[in-house]
């Protein structure tokens, strides 16, 4: 990961300068780091430039509905008329997949620039971004029988056996996926039973068919979890639980997909803690604990990537 040293606005008017044709921009960086409020100042600084943004999420967690507080969702007043695209269109008991959201995003993409505008990806999501980007996706079919032994095995202990399993055959795929989720440590272990190779070998990639600019927000480690801890405790102070207690209301349940975002399983564990309760604290650091873990594993996504444009806040 190379040192910041040009400013994102340089950056830009770089980009700017070389005329692309199918311009994308790209803001991504690890959880709390600031993208949203960075991805309207560049937004607004583009339109002192004559070119009008629209934004694009790339945070798969926010394309569900009713998940607001617990996703930092931006608020239509933060958007400051800024058209944004690929938030709230999905129930969460439907599952966010990866090649649905590169067909959203693809579609979303290719109609900003028929308007003359410049389309901006803005999240997280390692996998979600790379798909549209790079085309990445992955040249193995499901195979329901593995996939149904694997999750027997896997509700035994919550997937930790299975991920020191994971580790030892593909140790790429084990560094981002965490025990905690289901979805993804059981595709990596059936991809590598049907093949024998691991799921980290099989990605498949296409050339960009866009004028990139990737923009990457470089976060000091400490001042990164500072941020993550605070930006926890405001969210449950901010109604996160009865945010929760809304959707177990709605029907939804710990089972369905949207259910299963960061932090939401916590809370739906927790739905009886108040601020100020004595487990609290413990509901707090248990979440602000796995979303660091989580920003961990994005900036090992990302490190060595040559082409992103790193920049400090």
């Amino acid at each position: 990961m190379q040192s910041p040293s040009i400013s994102w606005q340089q950056h830009l008017d770089d980009f700017l300068s070389s005329k692309p044709k199918k311009p994308l921009i790209v803001l991504l960086g690890p959880t709390a780091s600031g993208k949203t409020s960075l991805s309207i100042a560049i937004a607004k600084y583009l339109e002192t430039q004559k070119r009008s943004v629209e934004i694009i999420n790339a945070d798969s967690r926010q394309c569900y509905k009713f998940l607001d507080i617990g996703t930092a969702k931006i608020t239509k007043d933060d958007m400051q008329g800024i058209p944004h695209h690929l938030l709230d269109v999905l129930d969460p008991k439907e599952e966010c997949t990866i090649s649905w959201y590169a067909g959203e995003a693809t579609k979303a993409i290719d109609g900003i620039q028929k308007r003359g505008n410049v389309p901006m990806l803005v999240g997280g999501s390692m996998l979600y971004l790379s798909s549209v980007f790079d085309g990445l996706q992955s040249m193995t079919a499901s195979d329901p029988a593995i996939r149904k032994r694997l999750s027997e095995e896997y509700d035994i202990d919550a997937g930790v056996t299975l991920h020191t399993r994971l580790q030892k055959v593909d140790p790429e795929s084990a560094a981002i996926i965490p025990h905690q989720n289901k979805v993804y440590l059981l595709r990596a272990l059936e991809i590598f039973e049907t093949t024998g190779k691991p799921k980290s070998a099989q990605k498949l990639k296409s050339e960009c068919p866009y004028d990139l600019l990737i923009l990457g927000i470089e976060a000091d480690p400490e001042v990164l979890r500072e941020r993550i801890n605070k930006r926890t405790a405001s969210m449950l102070q901010s109604g996160w639980v009865e945010e929760v207690r809304s959707l177990l209301a709605r029907g939804y349940t710990s089972e369905n997909p949207g259910m299963k975002s960061h932090g939401y399983r916590e809370v739906l564990e927790g739905v009886r803690v108040r601020v100020g309760d004595e487990g609290y604290g413990d509901l707090c650091e248990k979440i602000a604990s796995q979303i660091r873990r989580y920003a961990k594993r994005q900036r090992t996504w990302w490190r060595g990537d040559n082409r992103i444009k790193w920049i400090k806040i």
